[in-house]
């Protein structure tokens, strides 16, 4: 429940927190004295948005914060087998994806779309630039659902047949320049991310080396305002981390994404076998028979190569070791519990 105007809002819930205040980069919150699950053991919590990776390992590493989420991969070292500081780690739903724009001419062919996704080295991007810190991933969900990891099947990483596939759709080097055309234009898509998580920028980067192998210029926008650009339609492709299951159920994830009524179907896709299979869903309550379904989902999904799952995240916490009660948990959201304790 939310009340009052933008320069004063006040939220009210269930949960062990309430909150005092709310600005873009800071929350206070304060213990609710009638939560339902027990005494809550902190008085108050101070969330605060360090987006710059350094900044933040030396907030950590200085005192100014006491705990942290999100910190650069390449710090970790700093703090494990640090007697001052612990860490805790869990597998995630996170997954690392890239959304294809449908209404982009080049992308409505699906020999470019195999060829972008077939690009994509995730081995490297998640052991090299991720230092492990996750697993490359084929769909949406992780291995420890019934329906995530070898449930399905994708495309592997080959860039000689990603190339293969844009000379036989006609794309070829003309002119020497190191990118593949057609018709006088260079086959070029606009990459659009955020950088609020470190690792989107990464992923970008890794894209842009990626996809330069074989011909594709990719043109990098990492911005915090990129929904100015996808209500603008001024991407191609769209980068983000999305927690699939919060709940350890595929349905959300579809009801959000993939579906013509869909609010994240920022790319116009459609597949009305999808549409229909979703529909099944909804009317299911065997777990079984719901999986099968959510495979099936996911696999025209792929097949369509509507979307690019890159990783699904290892999310480590950092914290002074005097912190009790933070714990990383699977679904990425379960973490400020009334069992926090200084």
């Amino acid at each position: 429940m939310q009340r009052g105007t933008a320069d004063d809002v006040k939220i009210s819930g269930t949960g062990p927190y309430i909150v005092q205040s709310l600005t873009p980069t800071e929350i206070v919150l304060t213990k609710n004295p009638a939560y339902w699950g027990g005494r809550v053991k902190t008085d108050k919590v101070i969330v605060r948005s360090i987006p710059d990776g350094d900044t933040l390992t030396m907030a950590l590493q200085n005192g100014e914060i006491d705990a942290t989420q999100g910190l650069p991969y390449a710090s970790l070292p700093l703090f494990t087998g640090n007697a001052k500081f612990k860490v805790a780690s869990a597998n995630t739903s996170r997954v690392f994806q890239a959304c294809l724009n449908f209404t982009t001419p080049v992308l409505q062919e699906p020999a470019v779309r195999k060829a972008i996704a077939m690009a994509i080295d995730k081995d490297k991007f998640t052991s090299v630039l991720l230092n492990g810190n996750g697993t490359p991933a084929v769909g949406p969900f992780p291995a420890n659902m019934p329906c995530g990891g070898d449930a399905v099947h994708t495309d592997a990483y080959n860039a000689e047949q990603a190339k293969k596939l844009l000379r036989e759709a006609g794309w070829t080097d003309t002119d020497g320049n190191g990118y593949v055309d057609k018709n006088g234009q260079d086959l070029t898509v606009r990459w659009l991310t955020y950088t609020s998580r470190q690792e989107l920028p990464l992923l970008a980067e890794a894209a842009q080396a990626f996809l330069k192998e074989v011909g594709i210029r990719a043109e990098v926008n990492a911005t915090d305002n990129y929904n100015d650009f996808l209500k603008r339609g001024d991407w191609d492709i769209y980068a983000k981390a999305f927690v699939t299951a919060p709940t350890g159920d595929p349905q959300y994830y579809f009801t959000t994404h993939v579906l013509d009524s869909s609010s994240y179907n920022s790319g116009h896709y459609h597949n009305e076998r999808v549409e229909e299979l979703t529909r099944q869903l909804r009317g299911e309550f065997d777990p079984a028979a719901r999986s099968r379904l959510a495979v099936q989902i996911s696999q025209q999904l792929l097949d369509d190569n509507a979307f690019i799952y890159a990783s699904h995240l290892k999310m480590s916490f950092v914290m002074k070791s005097n912190i009790k009660g933070f714990t990383a948990h699977p679904s990425d959201y379960y973490e400020i519990t009334s069992d926090l304790e200084v």
